[in-house]
């Protein structure tokens, strides 16, 4: 299947409710290179999404699995930064605060419209955040 589908259907899946969508590299029989595409999302979401795959992809089959997931309390506040405002996602663990980070989206526009590297914004976002 052309790559370029993978770009067109990313987002298909993640608009119909995926919580996340990757693609691994693998070799399938006869050593042919080949890419599997994973989606993780809830039972209730399992059907609308096999039918995306199903009519946008090259496959003939899905294989499913059930995983548990464990995940961190998190939380989000807007930070005035000195470049301006970006969205902070903070998570918690045993209601202690152990990691933060600045939203990408809000990071990247920051970068754009001051004309300095993304990295540099998230530096100086982390710094005055703390």
């Amino acid at each position: 299947m052309s790559g370029e589908i993978y770009s067109y259907l990313f987002p298909e899946l993640f608009t119909a409710g995926a919580l996340d969508v990757y693609l691994t590299n693998i070799y399938m029989k006869k050593n042919r290179p080949a890419q599997k595409l994973s989606v993780l999302c809830t039972e209730e979401k399992r059907e609308k999404l096999e039918k995306i795959i199903f009519n946008e992809t090259t496959t003939l089959g899905i294989r499913r699995y059930f995983v548990e997931r464990s995940s961190l309390k998190r939380e989000q506040f807007i930070f005035d930064s000195s470049l301006g405002k970006v969205k902070i996602k903070s998570a918690y663990l045993d209601g202690e605060k152990i990691k933060s980070a600045p939203e990408y989206e809000d990071c990247r526009k920051l970068a754009q419209e001051n004309d300095i590297p993304l990295k540099d914004v998230y530096d100086l976002i982390k710094r005055e955040a703390e």
